[in-house]
């Protein structure tokens, strides 16, 4: 069976590239997203991210007609749910986004149709959206049903994409296939090989489920021993990134950068979904997130320290003192604030430092809700002239550009260790 219309359901960071790289392929692309603004955007050719090359892409897919966004789904022949998964306040996975998408597309299927959970999630989750298709379409058959000989095909599989490659990866990298038949596994793999060139490694759904929380987590283990380490030389006196690159001149040697904490909708919440179904078992993985969940803290308690001794050295009073925090975006070059711990360590600052606080991210052209009333979002060149201290927070290209002549400031807090 072919597939001739293929629905994207959610338009976001991973759904767009997705949608735009079966358009590519002269493919009818449908796309859902329940953003107005996003659906009007993608219309028009045009993008409502920051995303290398998805633009161009975009912009002849629609031209071509290949391209098409909705609000509300369409019939297709295959279905791809990239919707968020967050976590809820107690750190326990928050399926309803993607409850809510199966919901959505359930009355639209028809036998021979292919729905694939790309959307980040706890072990059993794919089980669960099948269950909930079963109990809204009885006059249907699914895999856990009728196994091989199921009217609709099921399949889990994760992006393991680096948000600024993006359009490069999601072609080239290998994709972990896990259907909950054989046959859902094969025809999931025929889908993504329309643009794929990577290998498609074929497994079960729960497995496939958990290699995506095995891999960020794997991440956020590393990234923590990194930070611990930025803690113990910060109290030893000690250049921690000197320290790193020496410790990495030995060949069985390769920790990471330390940083302002861990962000984005991977890293910062997939350890959590294996810690809330595994508590006994993954102290490790919980102890690596709590002291990348720590950092933030730590990092305004510098700013804090440095603070006190630029009022002691100036005599100005504390109202006084202009503080600019270089980037919000949760990694470098790209506009996404989702979990960023920039974002945190900034909000922070200004609700608690009594004078000005510049905010520097070029990537975007407005503050979030979050600070607008708290911060004031300047370029490279105010904040480097008006500012008594320098939070370095993301190593922006634009940032890492500045020779270290212009930064005139005596107080630098920088976590990348960019300046240094």
């Amino acid at each position: 069976m072919s597939f001739e219309t293929i629905s994207i359901i959610g338009l976001g960071y991973i759904g767009l590239p997705t949608a735009a790289a079966f358009a590519a392929r002269q493919k009818k692309v449908i796309g859902i997203d329940v953003n107005q603004h996003a659906v009007d955007t993608i219309n028009q050719g045009k993008i409502h991210i920051v995303e290398p090359d998805l633009d161009k892409t975009v912009k002849a897919a629609v031209e071509a007609g290949y391209l098409k966004a909705f609000t509300t789904p369409q019939r297709a022949d295959a279905f791809l749910i990239a919707v968020p998964t967050p976590f809820k306040d107690d750190h326990q996975p928050d399926l309803s986004y993607v409850m809510a998408a199966a919901e959505s597309i359930a009355p639209l299927l028809k036998k021979g149709d292919l729905i694939i959970l790309e959307s980040t999630s706890p072990t059993g989750a794919t089980e669960q959206m099948a269950q909930r298709l079963v109990d809204m379409r009885s006059d249907l058959t699914f895999p856990q049903q009728q196994g091989e000989n199921s009217d609709i095909d099921i399949a889990y599989c994760p992006e393991r994409v680096l948000p600024g490659k993006v359009m490069v990866e999601l072609i080239k990298n290998e994709r972990v296939i896990g259907g909950m038949t054989i046959k859902s596994s094969q025809r999931a793999s025929d889908l993504y090989r329309i643009f794929l060139t990577g290998e498609c490694l074929i497994t079960n759904a729960k497995t496939a489920e958990m290699c995506k929380l095995t891999e960020n987590s794997f991440r956020d283990v590393n990234i923590a021993f990194a930070n611990e380490l930025s803690f113990i030389c910060a109290e030893q006196g000690i250049n921690v990134w000197e320290l790193i690159n020496l410790a990495n001149s030995h060949p069985r040697v390769n920790i990471l950068q330390p940083g302002p904490g861990v962000g984005g909708h991977c890293i910062a919440v997939d350890p959590w979904f294996i810690v809330a179904q595994n508590p006994k078992q993954s102290r490790l993985i919980q102890t690596a997130r709590l002291v990348n969940d720590s950092k933030p803290i730590w990092v305004v308690d510098q700013v804090k320290t440095v603070l006190a001794d630029c009022l002691t050295e100036t005599g100005k009073r504390a109202n006084e003192i202009k503080i600019a925090c270089f980037g919000l975006a949760f990694k470098p070059d790209i506009d996404d604030l989702r979990e960023s711990p920039a974002m945190q360590i900034t909000k922070m600052i200004a609700d608690w430092h009594t004078g000005t606080t510049y905010v520097v991210e070029p990537n975007i052209n407005e503050l979030p809700n979050a600070l607008k009333a708290l911060c004031q979002l300047v370029s490279t060149e105010v904040a480097v002239a008006n500012t008594d201290i320098i939070l370095l927070l993301v190593d922006h290209k634009q940032f890492k550009a500045i020779k270290g002549e212009r930064i005139r400031q005596k107080w630098v807090v920088d976590t990348k260790g960019v300046w240094r």
